[in-house]
């Protein structure tokens, strides 16, 4: 018996010695597993600071690149035509303080790097910032600042305590028509500063009860006392509904607008097919922002990359989005949630009566790590529902890129490194040779972000004929 004893915990233990060394011998960076359970294709990212957008394979290996010697600003496509759609970081605008995550720029690249489209967008009245979007009929969304003064934060009523920086910039969405190589024509424009509503002036047009308008942003309700007040961060577009969806990381809300209206019709609040004009059909994640509910029902914290799943996928028509998790009860951790929100075929949401908040009240699929501080992104990031029913992670302030089951297996895992001299070129780990973050040192061992990575099929038509 004792022999029997012995042999186990001699087994025992030899298993965990090699478990531990399995474990030492994983890479770090690069591709760093793979199991069949993964979707084959490959995944298109631009690290945050430098210059080149990639496409690795599922090996990890880099198959492709673009690069101008301009940094990303942040947001890239790969169009079904082969070229490249990407937002350009400029740093030459004082008026909006150069932010690290802006654009004022987006361009069109052919297969071959060659720049195809160059627009501008960056002046003192407007600044395109953090994401776009193409669309199916050839024209580009885009998440643009609006520049107000002071006075005219007043006069909207927002309360002067509340002006920190003197000024805001509340979001606009463009819709632009590339017309020329650096021309494009604004064919539709939304902006949230005609769809506010307030209880501190009441000698304002817009002065009424916040709970009984839940179709506008209550302008005083706000979380980020600087000028970017609403800091929005991604958008979506549905053909289907013709309707779009945009994060709001600063009021812990996403928000779907109806882009059937017309420019004139996105000003009021009627119009369009679902007949609010440009008011929020739909908003889901903080019901204090309309206050109705607590602290408890909020369900989204910082969340980024809010998107409809695509027609002909596992959960198609519901909305997938990353919830970086800031400061959620429970300690801070990310997960990725999928909703279903209440609409009709039509395009209709489900009316709120009786001071309810919209649901759902819980998310449909839910990813989160065991222990669920393992995965904690606080900014950037996204993900992405594969055909096989796999979810593509982008846990962006790691650089590390993760698909998971429905039934929350882990099958690929993949982690940039940015010119890391530790990582192997066998890896894919060794983006760039020598290459070095601006802030080299610390930063470059880290890695510096991804704001999204993006897994095209093998069929995908824009990567048909490139012999990859």
């Amino acid at each position: 018996m004792k022999r029997i004893r012995a042999s186990i915990g001699a087994l025992v233990v030899a298993l965990a010695l090699v478990a531990l060394g399995a474990a030492a011998d994983k890479p770090e960076w690069g591709l760093i597993e793979k199991t069949p359970g993964m979707f084959d294709g490959f995944t298109l990212f631009a690290p945050n600071g430098y210059t080149t957008v990639y496409l690795i394979n599922a090996d990890g290996k880099v198959v492709h690149t673009w690069g101008n010697g301009l940094k990303p600003g942040i947001s890239v496509y790969l169009l079904e035509d082969g070229r490249l759609l990407r937002a350009i970081h400029r740093d030459d605008n004082t008026v909006f303080g150069k932010p690290p995550f802006g654009g004022g720029r987006v361009q069109i690249l052919g297969w071959d790097g060659k720049v195809e489209w160059d627009y501008r967008m960056s002046d003192d009245l407007r600044y395109q910032h953090h994401d776009i979007r193409p669309m199916p009929n050839g024209n580009v969304l885009l998440l643009v600042w609006e520049f107000k003064t002071e006075d005219e934060a007043i006069a909207a009523g927002r309360d002067p305590f509340l002006l920190s920086q003197g000024k805001l910039f509340p979001e606009t969405i463009v819709e632009v028509k590339p017309t020329g190589p650096t021309s494009g024509d604004i064919v539709w424009e939304w902006k949230l500063w005609d769809h506010l509503i307030q209880d501190h002036d009441g000698s304002k047009a817009n002065y009424g009860v916040v709970s009984e308008h839940p179709e506008r942003l209550d302008v005083n309700y706000i979380l980020s006392p600087g000028a970017d007040w609403n800091h929005s961060n991604g958008i979506d577009y549905n053909a289907e509904l013709d309707q779009i969806v945009i994060s709001m990381r600063s009021m812990d809300e996403i928000y779907v607008i109806d882009h059937s209206t017309t420019t004139e019709e996105a000003r009021g609040h009627t119009g369009g097919k679902q007949g609010k004009g440009g008011d929020f059909l739909y908003r889901w994640g903080n019901p204090r922002a309309y206050e109705r509910g607590a602290a408890e029902d909020q369900r989204l914290f910082k969340q980024h990359n809010p998107h409809w799943i695509a027609p002909g996928l596992p959960g198609a028509g519901n909305i997938l989005v990353f919830n970086n998790g800031n400061d959620r009860p429970g300690g801070n951790h990310s997960s990725v949630d999928e909703i279903v929100p209440p609409v009709s075929a039509d395009g209709r949401y489900e009316e709120l009566r009786d001071e309810r908040a919209n649901g759902p009240a819980e998310p449909l699929w839910s990813y989160k790590s065991d222990p669920t501080e393992d995965f904690y992104s606080h900014f950037i990031s996204g993900a992405q529902r594969l055909p096989n029913g796999n979810t593509l992670i982008c846990s962006g302030a790691q650089s590390m890129f993760f698909e998971v089951t429905p039934k929350k297996k882990v099958v690929w895992r993949y982690r940039a490194a940015f010119g890391r001299p530790d990582a192997p070129k066998s890896s894919g780990g060794m983006l760039e040779d020598g290459a070095q973050p601006p802030d080299a040192g610390a930063t470059a061992m880290r890695g510096i972000g991804v704001f999204r990575a993006v897994r095209y099929s093998k069929d995908y038509p824009g990567l048909a004929g490139k012999g990859l």
